[in-house]
């Protein structure tokens, strides 16, 4: 499975890596977070740009607890170093780096399409909430949103509806809940990852894989297919405090899907 790189994994590979060492410089040593600017956000966030749908997947996480976090890029990158390689050659470059390109934009916007669904509520929740604030409606909000940490002073704003100090702080809180979940950006490779899973899966279904975490041979068939569904229970399950996107895992997987449907039914539109 170690096979020798190719053209374009090689350089996928130099970017992301080059990118991520780069992103973590810049930050440390002047407090610019290139994530925040090229990572993709919240359509209607304020640090929206119309790029970062391209960029995102070429960005990667590398802080964590104040510390360099590099497990991230380090799982991308190696599932691309494994099976990038194998189907370069099978595809060739130029129709491989359309693969890996479409599935991780893709991945992105079905991401987006679905946060849009989740966050706009919110967003038209918090404005009009801004515009009047009260007692019970701050109640409901908190209640709604499961937002447990303010309960407190939901409680004291309860007890005390016309101080208008807590108006304007709950004001504020209501503000601060919609933009931290509409500022928090996408990035990593994850998508296009899991649509080149998918694409080795369902070309060398029976190809044997042997995993670090489980030393007993397994079809690749069935690796993609119990990780796709450990994605879906990941998704459903998933709890404030997950940070990881199971949601643009399996985008990348279903375009993944759609495009390869697409190229075998057009057999002569081979690059």
């Amino acid at each position: 499975m170690f096979a020798r790189l190719t053209p374009i994994v090689k350089s996928l590979l130099l970017i992301n890596f080059a990118l991520f060492i780069i992103s973590y410089f810049v930050r440390i040593n002047t407090g610019i977070d290139l994530i925040d600017f090229l990572g993709l956000h919240y359509i209607f966030s304020d640090r929206f740009l119309p790029f970062q749908i391209v960029t995102f997947p070429f960005m990667h996480a590398y802080f964590e607890q104040g510390g360099l976090y590099f497990w991230h890029i380090f799982g991308n990158m190696f599932g691309l170093f494994i099976f990038g390689p194998i189907l370069e050659r099978f595809w060739g470059p130029k129709k491989f780096v359309a693969f890996y390109l479409i599935t991780g934009i893709g991945s992105g916007l079905i991401f987006s399409a679905v946060e849009f669904i989740e966050i706009r509520p919110l967003q038209k929740q918090a404005e009009v909430y801004a515009d009047n604030p009260n007692s019970e409606d701050f109640t409901s909000f908190v209640i709604e949103n499961k937002i447990y940490q303010f309960h407190e002073f939901a409680d004291q704003y309860s007890d005390d509806p016309d101080n208008p100090e807590f108006a304007n702080k709950s004001r504020e809180l209501v503000t601060a809940v919609y933009q931290a979940k509409s500022n928090i950006p996408l990035v990593g490779a994850s998508g296009a990852l899991f649509g080149i899973l998918l694409a080795f899966a369902m070309l060398f279904p029976n190809t044997e894989l042997f995993l670090l975490f489980l030393p007993i041979p397994i079809k690749a068939k069935y690796f993609v297919l119990f990780y796709g569904l450990y994605e879906a229970y990941a998704l459903f399950q998933s709890s404030p405090s997950d940070n990881v996107a199971h949601l643009a895992h399996l985008g990348g997987m279903l375009i993944g899907f759609i495009l390869l449907r697409i190229w075998q039914n057009q057999r002569t539109s081979f690059y």
